[in-house]
């Protein structure tokens, strides 16, 4: 099996890069945000929660995204992104650790030096890292893919943009997505829409062959948006890490905890 994962990263790395393409133009402005999500298997189980947490520094939106499990795992991803005009990523800084992950990474991407830094733990337990300077297209989406998304027309039959993967050498794919129609769900018994959008990671040309024939072809991504003057993100089914199971976020509200001591209630004595 290892020669097999070996053999389709080889492929993976002989591919020619990627075309650049145009960033999605910005329609709406980020601002300070904190959502609170709920991470849950297919089957409804609660793994853990997370925090969608943004920003604004001068002219930057710093966004970072964290579940934190309840067996103990992180993943923990922090952006920083420019939208005057468009959206560009700044950096990136993912990691994944614990037990739910079996590879823990940390994935460091400085746009503006190309540098791209990989550290990541093998299938013999060693420590590892992968360096790399890659042609960095002004299109890229790690970590402000949801950004993305609330930017995108409604007209838009395809969006494609550019992502890097760590292989875990780090290599620069094509990201597609694709709205799917817009699908119902409540607020409250209230009936709402969202858009809901197909990512798919392509890999193209002889390693999407090969990608195939192994069945390593990633699984792909459902994410849903709520459309109008302030769109934003109401849930997603995918997985996190190449290989994992498919699992679904979504946004949650509070459950405030009965206090031990209650006040008792008013029971004047009658005269």
């Amino acid at each position: 099996m290892r020669f097999i994962i070996r053999l389709l990263i080889g492929v993976i790395l002989l591919q020619p890069g990627l075309l650049p393409a145009e960033p999605v133009a910005v329609r709406h402005i980020e601002g300070t945000v904190h959502g609170f999500l709920a991470l849950r298997t297919m089957e409804g189980k609660i793994l853990g929660a997370g925090d969608l947490i943004q920003v604004l520094r001068g002219d930057q939106v710093v966004s970072r995204l964290v579940f934190r499990f309840r067996d103990g795992s992180v993943d923990d991803e922090t952006a920083i992104f420019t939208q005057r005009g468009s959206l560009r990523l700044v950096s990136d800084h993912h990691i994944q650790k614990g037990p739910a992950f079996p590879h823990p990474t940390d994935v460091v991407i400085m746009a503006s030096t190309r540098q791209v830094t990989v550290r990541y733990t093998d299938d013999d337990g060693h420590q590892k890292v992968e360096m790399d300077r890659l042609d960095l297209p002004p299109d890229l989406a790690n970590g402000i893919v949801l950004n993305i998304l609330k930017n995108i027309r409604p007209e838009t039959s395809e969006t494609k943009v550019s992502y890097v993967a760590a292989t875990p050498k780090p290599r620069l794919v094509k990201l597609s997505i694709v709205p799917q129609g817009e699908e119902t769900f409540l607020v409250a018994g209230s009936g709402r829409k969202a858009m809901r959008f197909t990512l798919k990671v392509e890999l193209g040309g002889i390693t999407g062959a090969v990608a195939s024939l192994l069945g390593k072809q990633p699984a792909n991504t459902n994410v849903w948006v709520v459309g109008g003057e302030a769109p934003t993100f109401v849930k997603l089914e995918g997985p996190l890490y190449l290989g994992g199971p498919i699992w679904s976020i979504e946004l949650t509200s509070p459950v405030w905890q009965e206090s031990p001591q209650k006040k008792a209630p008013d029971n004047p004595q009658k005269k």
